[in-house]
């Protein structure tokens, strides 16, 4: 093997070693930052909501009354729905937690958090909103809030984890999503349709609390 051939190799070698060390040192970060917390709820959802759209304010209050019942919440530390989740627990009293991920295009972590984990990894932060919550809701939200839904359901569904209540906010927003379950997935035998039972869809935030202390009792 040519001597440039081999240096390159051994260099990309060194580099993968050293990126599993800091793999491991944010995953123990992680843990030791989260273990403490309460009986946490995970709220997901677009950072791209201002604060005077309808869609913050029911976040907020959505927070707010999981807050008064004794729950923490996650977020991911952000803008948006995830600044109305953290904002209405902060203020009622609640322990409320940011997961803030370090992105190319800087995304400040909201002021709203009283602890604040912080990654480099998208899978690392997904392994901690799981690990650490008892419920789910998913706010409307892009690709983030897709993607966190998507771990969340295949995790239940192929029993890697145990089942929680994992809630869609949103008849109109996710309707679509949910009939495409039912003619493609369900339908072409892609999916049980069991499967469907893993969740709830609500426009309200007090059915969405309901459920979650009907499954989870703190």
């Amino acid at each position: 093997m040519h001597k440039s051939r081999q240096y390159v190799i051994d260099d990309l070698s060194m580099q993968e070693s050293w990126r599993l060390f800091k793999i491991m040192a944010e995953l123990v970060d992680g843990f030791d930052t989260m273990s403490d917390i309460g009986p946490a709820v995970s709220i997901f959802g677009s950072a791209r909501v201002a604060p005077d759209q309808p869609l913050y304010e029911q976040t907020e209050r959505l927070a707010k009354l999981l807050a008064e019942s004794g729950y923490s919440v996650i977020t991911g530390g952000g803008p948006g729905l995830m600044e109305a989740g953290n904002k209405g627990c902060f203020e009622a009293g609640g322990e409320s937690i940011g997961l803030h991920i370090h992105l190319p295009f800087e995304q400040k972590s909201n002021p709203y958090l009283s602890l604040k984990s912080d990654y480099n990894y998208f899978f690392i932060r997904k392994l901690m909103f799981v690990k650490y919550a008892l419920a789910y809701i998913a706010m409307p939200g892009g690709y983030g809030t897709l993607d966190e839904l998507s771990e969340a359901l295949v995790l239940i569904q192929t029993k890697r984890i145990k089942p929680f209540p994992i809630i869609l906010m949103g008849t109109k927003f996710w309707g679509g999503l949910i009939d495409w379950f039912k003619t493609s997935l369900v339908a072409d035998g892609f999916c049980s349709e069991e499967n469907l039972d893993l969740f709830m869809v609500t426009d309200s935030p007090e059915e969405a609390v309901a459920h979650i202390k009907k499954h989870v009792i703190i």
